[in-house]
């Protein structure tokens, strides 16, 4: 799970960077990173709690 939402975290980035830079539409990353960097500690939190740890067959 956590290899997915890093790849579609990249996919995103790099759609809004290339569209940015295509003139598709204007955005400055800068920020808004700095208004909406909260989601990515809530976005790891979350990826945390619904991987599998591996443990639920070791007892």
């Amino acid at each position: 799970m956590k290899g997915n939402i890093a790849a579609i975290v990249l996919i995103l980035v790099g759609v809004v960077a290339l569209g940015s830079n295509l003139d598709l539409f204007h955005v400055n990353i800068f920020t808004l990173l700095s208004t909406w960097w909260p989601l990515i500690p809530i976005g790891v939190g979350i990826a945390m709690l619904v991987s599998p740890d591996g443990r639920k067959g070791r007892e």
